[in-house]
């Protein structure tokens, strides 16, 4: 088993972290994938699609908040900027009740692939600026839109002073990353338990996030119960409705039973790597 760093439990090689995207979407834009399956022509704003998004700050978040208080758990919530400016309460309530307020780009269609050096920067800028303002701390983390960054994005990120960078795909656990500008932790974001693909990409019943993640964790010990990280996600829009929060709860108190295991986030982990 590969060391572990101080503050990681002893025998409990899985650290399964909680993860809660709170998404918007500029003006004039919507999502792109949503519950009617068959999108409108290019040029025309799909007001469903928005209106379903729109569920996430509005009614998804407390949801979730509430659960989360009830399991006397913490997670990060990954906030677009667009929702922290319309929004300027629900980051300072999030933080209140305890949990980390990361970044998650402007807006769901602000891809730093497709933005310019100085655009990109501009990007970072303006996130950091509008949570640090409503959620009364500076944000530490950073998770790009689709979670793809641009060749630039650790070292931006570096420079604007962020502690961890979660669009990583390549590795089981934390490790750093060196950039020009400085040094961050680059943190495993795992996709087998996220209610996007699962549920509305694959078209799954909620019940399959439970299905997977107890899969997962009944069948650790099987491939030698290797030290990993594995992520348990919802998106306040998505799994913050009723039939999704009854999966979420489920898959909570799996964890919360299983010998092999312990329940954390990305800011804890962060901690431990920094």
């Amino acid at each position: 088993m590969p060391e572990t760093p101080p503050g990681w439990p002893s025998a409990r090689p899985l650290a399964i972290s909680v993860s809660v995207m709170l998404e918007g979407w500029a003006e004039g834009s919507a999502p792109g994938i949503g519950p009617m399956g068959n999108p409108l022509r290019p040029g025309v704003t799909d007001l469903q699609a928005l209106s379903w998004a729109e569920y996430g700050p509005k009614v998804g978040t407390h949801r979730i908040l509430a659960l989360l208080e009830r399991a006397g758990l913490r997670a990060v919530f990954y906030t677009s900027g667009v929702i922290a400016e319309r929004y300027p309460q629900l980051p300072r309530l999030i933080r209140e009740r305890g949990h980390a307020v990361a970044a998650h780009g402007w807006s769901q269609g602000t891809l730093p692939p497709y933005l310019t050096p100085d655009t990109e920067q501009e990007d970072v800028a303006r996130c950091v600026d509008v949570l640090t303002r409503t959620a009364g701390q500076r944000p530490q983390g950073w998770l790009s839109p689709r979670c793809t960054p641009s060749a630039l994005t650790s070292r931006l990120l570096a420079r604007a002073g962020f502690r961890w960078h979660a669009d990583m795909f390549d590795s089981d656990l934390p490790y750093r990353v060196d950039t020009p500008d400085g040094a961050l932790v680059g943190m495993p974001f795992t996709m087998e338990v996220n209610d996007m693909p699962l549920y509305v990409r694959y078209g799954n019943e909620p019940d399959a996030f439970t299905r997977t993640l107890t899969r997962i964790v009944e069948g650790w010990p099987a491939i030698g119960c290797p030290t990993a990280c594995l992520d348990i996600t919802v998106h306040a829009h998505v799994f913050g409705r009723p039939y999704g929060a009854i999966a979420f709860v489920d898959s909570i108190a799996l964890v919360q039973h299983s010998p092999w295991c312990w329940l954390t986030n990305h800011a804890e982990l962060a901690e431990l790597y920094a």
